[in-house]
C-alpha cells in the first residue's frame, strides 16, 4: 500500500474534483467533529472543523481532503503508510490501538488522528456519511441487490437490462464492470469495498441515474463491503457448495447471506424457493418478501412452491433460449423470453423480472418493454456465452458443482449423435471439497472430459487436477459410465484439443473461468482468455466463430 499517490491541486474544502473513476466530482464537506460524534470518539477541539470530503483504505488512493483509514493487514498495518496518505494530501487518520502505537512511535504527524477498537466496523457507515450516498434529503438511484451462489451477475445484467429497455438510467456493480453512466470500469472484486461503493451510489445520484443493480457475495458482507447500504430491493438466486474455504460449513455460508435479508440492510426481499435454503430465507426473513418458484414439476425439489407469489409456467424452447410465463398468485401473467440457453437463465430472468415489480414497476409497463426490446437477450461476457454455432462452443463461468451441472445440462443438443466435451478444471487455495464432485458431475453429463487448469494460484496445478480426476475416473467406475477422460495442460493446449476432438454437431463448453483474461499462477499473472483462445482454435480449424461485437456491457 505504499505506492506514492500525487495529491492532487484541490483545494476549496466544500467539494473538489476526484481523479477515481469511482468518486463523485463534488462531496460537501464533514467535519471531522461530526465524524468523530458518529463513531463515539471525541474531537480535539483544535481538530473538530476539519473538513473531509472523501475516505479510503489504500495510501495509493487517497485524495486531497480524505479521512484515511488505517487497517491491520495480513503482512503489515495500514498504519506503516500513513505518512504516504498523508503526502497524498490525507486531512485525518482513522486506525485502532495497534495503528496508534506504530503512529506514536514514528514522527509527529501533521493530522489528528482518531483510535476506534474496530475500524473495519465503521467504514461502511462513514462512507455513506462522508459522501452522502444515500442521504435521504438527495433523491438517488433505487438499489437492486442480488445474492446466491450461482446467477449472480446474469440476473443484474437482467435488472440493468430490463430497467433501461423501461427508459430508466441505470447503473451497474458487479463481478465483470461498473457502469455508472460512463465508460465502464473493471471490476476486481465481486462487491468493491464500501468506501467504493457509497462513493459509486453518490457518482450516480449525481449524474441523475434512476437504478442501480449489484451482486452481493458471501466475502462482501463477511468482509463488510456492504456495511451503510439500505437496498430497496434484495434477491435470492440459490445456495450450493462454494466458498467452504471461508465459511466452513453450509449454515455458516446461508447465515451469512441471510444477514442481507434484514431491516438494517434493505426494504424488501424476492427469494426464490426452488431449494431448501430459500424456504427457510423466506421464512425467516424480517422484509416484506415476495416468493418466487422457477422449477417445473418433476425437475427438483418443488416443495412449497405451489404456494410462491410468482411461478414460472409454460416454458418451452425458441431458438437457444426459452419463452416462458410468469404467473402471479393473483392471475396476473406476463410473456417472458430468455435467448440465453439453459433453465438456470429461465430462473435468473423470472428473479430479476420479480425484483423490478417488487421495486414498483407497473406491470403493463414491463410487458411492453419486455415485448417491445427483449432485454433477457443481452449477452452477458463470459456468461453463457456462445463463440460459435457449428459446433456450439460455449465460454461460462461455472466455477463450482451445481453450477457445471446445469452448465452441462443445458448446453446438451437434441441433435443426433452429438456430444458433449468439456473443458474445466478448479481453483487453487478455494474450497477443495468440490474438486472430487465436480470431476463425477462433468463424467456423468458430458462425453468427453478434458480436466485442465483454472487459477492454480500459489498451490500446485498438478496435485489440483488429481483431485479433480480421481472424482471424475471413481464416477466413471463405480457408475459404470460412457466418458472418456483426459488431462491436458496447460489450458490454452487444452481448448485446443476439445476443438480438435470436435464435429459439427458437437458442443464444446469451457467453464470456471468466463470473462477473465488473466490466470494466476505462483503469483504472476499470465494473459489467458477462454474466449480468445476458444475462437483462435476454431478459426484454425475451419469454422466458422461469431462476432464479438454485440456483447453489452
Amino acid at each position: 500500500m505504499s505506492q506514492h499517490h500525487d495529491p492532487g491541486t484541490a483545494d476549496a474544502p466544500e467539494g473538489q474534483a476526484s481523479k477515481s473513476g469511482f468518486r463523485p466530482t463534488a462531496v460537501a464537506a464533514v467535519e471531522l467533529g461530526v465524524i468523530g460524534q458518529s463513531v463515539g470518539v471525541p474531537v480535539p477541539p483544535a481538530s473538530e472543523s476539519v473538513q473531509v470530503t472523501g475516505i479510503s483504505l489504500d495510501s495509493r488512493s487517497v485524495e486531497r481532503g480524505d479521512l484515511y483509514v488505517a487497517l491491520p493487514g495480513a503482512a503489515r498495518h495500514g498504519a506503516d503508510f500513513a505518512a504516504t496518505a498523508i503526502e497524498a494530501g490525507a486531512a485525518a487518520v482513522l486506525t485502532d490501538d495497534a495503528g496508534a502505537r506504530l503512529l506514536a512511535v514514528g514522527s509527529d504527524l501533521a493530522v489528528p488522528v482518531l483510535v476506534v477498537a474496530e475500524p473495519r466496523s465503521v467504514v461502511g457507515r462513514l462512507s455513506r456519511l462522508i459522501y452522502r450516498s444515500q442521504d435521504a434529503d438527495l433523491p438517488g438511484p433505487s438499489v437492486f441487490g442480488v445474492t446466491g451462489t450461482n446467477g449472480k451477475t446474469t440476473t443484474t445484467y437482467f435488472i440493468n437490462a430490463l430497467l433501461q429497455a423501461m427508459g430508466k438510467k441505470t447503473g451497474l456493480i458487479g463481478t465483470i464492470e461498473i457502469l455508472a453512466g460512463g465508460d465502464p470500469i473493471p471490476s476486481l472484486l465481486t462487491t468493491p469495498e464500501s468506501t467504493d461503493v457509497h462513493a459509486l451510489l453518490a457518482l450516480m445520484r449525481e449524474r441523475g441515474l434512476d437504478a442501480a443493480s449489484m451482486e452481493v457475495s458471501s466475502h462482501a458482507v463477511s468482509f463488510r463491503r456492504v456495511d451503510g447500504v439500505v437496498f430497496d430491493v434484495v434477491g435470492f438466486t440459490n445456495l450450493t457448495q462454494d466458498h467452504l474455504d471461508l465459511h466452513g460449513t453450509m449454515e455458516e455460508y446461508f447465515r451469512t447471506k441471510a444477514e442481507l435479508f434484514t431491516a438494517e440492510r434493505a426494504r424488501a426481499a424476492v427469494v426464490t424457493v426452488d431449494d431448501e435454503w430459500g424456504r427457510r430465507l423466506a421464512a425467516q426473513t424480517e422484509l416484506p418478501v415476495t416468493t418466487l418458484a422457477t422449477l417445473q414439476p418433476g425437475s427438483g425439489p418443488a416443495a412449497g412452491s405451489a404456494a410462491a407469489d410468482w411461478t414460472v409456467t409454460a416454458p418451452k424452447p425458441r431458438g437457444l433460449g426459452t419463452e416462458f410465463t410468469l404467473r402471479g398468485r393473483n392471475g396476473l401473467e406476463l410473456r417472458v423470453h430468455t435467448g440465453l440457453p439453459g433453465a438456470f437463465n429461465v430462473s435468473n430472468a423470472a428473479l430479476a423480472l420479480t425484483m423490478v415489480l417488487a421495486g414498483g414497476a407497473d406491470p403493463a409497463e414491463v410487458q411492453a418493454a419486455l415485448d417491445a426490446r427483449d432485454p433477457f437477450t443481452v449477452a452477458v461476457p463470459g456468461r453463457m456465452q456462445l463463440v460459435s454455432a457449428r459446433p456450439a462452443a460455449v465460454v461460462d463461468f461455472a466455477h463450482n458443482t451445481d453450477a457445471l451441472a446445469r452448465a452441462l445440462e443445458a448446453v446438451r443438443s437434441a441433435e443426433p449423435a452429438s456430444r458433449v466435451i468439456v473443458v474445466f478444471g478448479a481453483t487453487g487455495q478455494r474450497d477443495q471439497g468440490k474438486r472430487p464432485s465436480m470431476g463425477a458431475t462433468a463424467a456423468r453429463l458430458a462425453d468427453v472430459v478434458i480436466v485442465s487448469d483454472d487459477d492454480p494460484h500459489d498451490e500446485d496445478a498438478a496435485a489440483i487436477r488429481a483431485e479433480v480426476l480421481v472424482g471424475a475416473t471413481d464416477a466413471k467406475e463405480a457408475e459404470r459410465l460412457d466418458c472418456k477422460i483426459m488431462e491436458v495442460f496447460p489450458r490454452d493446449a487444452a481448448i485446443r484439443e476439445a476443438v480438435n476432438l470436435a464435429a459439427p454437431e458437437d458442443t464444446i463448453l469451457v467453464a470456471g473461468r468466463g470473462h477473465e483474461v488473466w490466470q494466476e499462477v505462483k503469483g504472476v499473472n499470465l494473459a489467458l482468455d477462454d474466449r480468445v483462445e476458444l475462437r483462435n482454435a476454431l478459426t484454425a480449424r475451419g469454422f466458422t466463430v461469431l462476432q464479438d461485437d454485440g456483447i453489452e456491457s
